[in-house]
């Protein structure tokens, strides 16, 4: 950890308004150091990005790349300006120390604004309501308060105030950094999210961020070492495991469907588990949902996370059979499930899936309450969902925004502390494996926007609404995650309330599982 001050803590400024997976040992357990899979040496992507240029009142458009150091600067100011330790040419920005001059620019901006006739506006303490936000933004911006900036730019941007959001933008461009503290890192991304709202181009830098992707093993090697040092993601997994577990023990036929199989490792230590299970392991059968990215990031069809887990189960005689389901989540009926009925305990589970499936603000069909009454009637004995414990799906922008803001911080806050900074992979695992997300969650609406996060309050709601029952999580499995976090730093928390797990960073939820049936 860079220092104490870098902790994550819940702004009191403004009101609070997937994936591959990876294996689990019994011997699971953080010796406090990560090494990267991929031998590749790293490099900063040199795509271009389109962004307002802040002194044009008309919106004209530049590209702007990542400096060095990572941080958005415009090929103008690139070429004029050599980019200090947080790529920041400090001669362009409109900063000062000096108060009177603050005073003065103010001054102007609100002329710039409001129209020669802007002292009429002037309330009785002599400064505009106007006045006094564009004060404290420049106090923010003078202090280098990153947050707040990015915060006000957003603002600005929920409200349709161009000229205000463009000069924000240019302001940021010399604040954040992919290579620089975790709210530098994180401003990058969204300062990204904002650019693309602003110029309608969501869903174009989204696909420009797919198309380079790296090699599918290197990307395999990012996901795996996000989820080692993070720990609220992988035990969110282990936690589902113990579930199914549970309510399995004295069944002699088991069938799991997965709707987000990925690289199908969350069943290793589950295997390894039936196979030690008194009076001997069951049958296993695994049917595999799949789609496109997971696809991409195990460089092949199912056949290989179904050749991966037979051989293992092999090794430990556990009877197994694996069904492939290479279709997407929206599309899934009964019929692509291979439901044995009568014949086998039915597990269902839904790991940072559900949240893709579109609901009724989106879409009249509502796939994530059908893929739920779907389930219920195929009367499973246990569903497990685990998920990302954030309110991204409804919210209007700004409290949105807000909502990423808070969270996100709180994700790379925690991965600043487990992964050093100079770590050569680290840039290259945020990039590739988080800021996808953050600009999908900023910049897209409607059917773009496939990023939707729900509390489980909700996802409660939806589950009882399809006629489920929550049922206990097992006691023993959960205090083995608690032994095993104490390996981790002490910031990470866990707690069990009404039922759930909650994994997340000192003060905020990260991640929750529960199990239905």
């Amino acid at each position: 950890m860079s220092s104490a001050g870098l902790y994550y803590q819940p702004s009191q400024e403004f009101e609070p308004y997937c994936l591959p997976q990876f294996q689990l040992p019994h011997q699971l357990c953080y010796n406090g150091s990560v090494q990267a899979t991929s031998q590749f040496p790293f490099e900063i992507s040199s795509e271009q990005y389109c962004t307002l240029e802040s002194s044009s009142p008309n919106a004209i458009f530049s590209t702007y790349n990542f400096s060095p150091s990572g941080s958005p600067i415009s090929q103008q100011d690139s070429q004029s300006h050599p980019p200090d330790t947080y790529g920041s040419p400090l001669s362009s920005s409109c900063v000062t120390d000096d108060a009177n001059d603050i005073r003065h620019k103010l001054r102007e901006l609100e002329t710039a604004m409001l129209g020669p006739d802007s002292d009429n506006l002037m309330n009785i303490e002599g400064e505009s309501p106007e006045m006094d936000c564009l004060r404290k933004i420049m106090e923010a911006i003078s202090r280098a308060d990153l947050k707040q900036v990015l915060v006000a730019c957003a603002k600005a941007v929920s409200e349709n105030d161009h000229l205000i959001a463009q000069w924000l933008i240019d302001e940021l461009r010399h604040m954040v950094s992919v290579s620089g503290e975790p709210i530098q890192r994180l401003g990058a991304y969204m300062l990204e999210g904002l650019v693309a709202r602003l110029s309608s181009s969501g869903s174009s830098i989204c696909n420009a961020l797919r198309c380079k992707e790296p090699a599918s093993a290197d990307l395999l090697s990012y996901m795996h070492i996000l989820y080692e040092v993070c720990p609220y993601l992988k035990f969110g997994y282990m936690s589902a495991n113990g579930a199914i577990a549970e309510a399995m023990k004295d069944e002699n036929r088991v069938h799991i469907v997965d709707f987000q199989i990925g690289q199908g490792s969350q069943w290793v230590s589950l295997i390894q588990a039936f196979a030690a299970r008194p009076g001997g392991p069951p049958h296993i059968r695994i049917t595999a949902i799949d789609d496109s990215t997971s696809a991409y990031a195990r460089g092949g069809g199912l056949n290989i996370v179904g050749k991966r887990l037979s051989k293992l189960a092999e090794s430990f005689k556990v009877p197994f059979e694996f069904h492939a389901a290479a279709i997407n989540g929206c599309e899934v009926q009964v019929g692509d499930l291979g439901i044995r009925a009568g014949e086998e305990a039915l597990a269902v589970n839904f790991a940072f899936m559900l949240h893709h499936m579109p609901d009724e603000s989106v879409d009249t069909e509502n796939h994530r309450d059908r893929l739920l009454r779907m389930v219920k009637g195929l009367s499973p004995k246990v569903v497990t969902l685990v998920e990302q414990e954030a309110n991204t799906n409804t919210a209007p922008f700004f409290p949105r925004f807000l909502e990423t803001l808070d969270y996100y911080t709180a994700m790379f806050e925690s991965i600043d502390v487990t992964l050093q900074r100079d770590h050569k992979e680290r840039i290259n695992i945020e990039q590739h494996c988080l800021a996808k997300d953050v600009v999908n969650v900023i910049a897209c609406e409607g059917r773009e926007r496939v990023e939707r996060l729900e509390l489980l309050g909700k996802w409660r709601s939806r589950f009882v609404m399809a006629g489920f029952t929550q049922c206990p999580l097992s006691s023993l499995v959960n205090a083995t995650i608690k032994t095993l976090l104490e390996n981790y730093c002490k910031q990470y928390r866990l707690q069990v309330r009404d039922g759930a797990l909650y994994l997340g960073w000192m003060n905020r939820d990260l991640v929750a599982s529960c199990a239905w049936k």
